[in-house]
């Protein structure tokens, strides 16, 4: 009676498992729901520096804005969203608390020199053609997966070459 209480608990675990959403892939950008992830990126980091970033598009195709709220890799002990902002010729990085909004059918771009995905206590150094995986949280889309992929100190985004 116990092996049959066991294999069906099993059972129920599998196929709950199977039915919950998750990760979402497709050629390293995520999606969910009305939310896209296009070109998802990063640079090498240098020998002992303990902080790298993020760069991606993200596609809002839903006729309301969403929110990306925060983000978290286990590359990195903390990631925080910011922006980088220059004021009097001097340029500073503002971490963006509340997160930031997608405008409906409307894009948002993360590029060096803008807003980006602070990659801090990095656990190590990003090197070229590793894959870095991040989950963004959103208000409204919830949980995606993306896959930083790591380019060169002198890159740009994929597809720019």
């Amino acid at each position: 009676m116990n092996a049959h209480r066991s294999s069906t608990f099993g059972l129920f675990v599998f196929v709950l498992a199977t039915l919950m959403p998750g990760p979402l892939f497709a050629d390293d950008a995520g999606s969910a729901a009305d939310i896209r992830i296009e070109r998802p990126w990063s640079r090498v980091t240098p020998p002992g520096t303990p902080v790298g970033a993020g760069y991606m598009t993200i596609v809002n195709t839903a006729d309301e804005p969403d929110r990306l709220t925060a983000a978290e890799s286990p590359a990195a002990g903390r990631v925080q969203i910011h922006r980088s902002v220059k004021k009097d010729g001097n340029s500073s990085m503002v971490h963006q608390k509340d997160g930031v909004v997608v405008p409906p059918d409307g894009q948002l771009e993360f590029a060096p020199g803008g807003y980006h995905l602070m990659l801090m206590q990095l656990e190590d150094p990003l090197e070229e053609g590793d894959r870095v995986p991040v989950t963004l949280r959103f208000e409204r889309a919830g949980r995606v997966e993306v896959e930083l992929t790591v380019r060169s100190l002198t890159a740009g985004p994929p597809n720019d070459d």
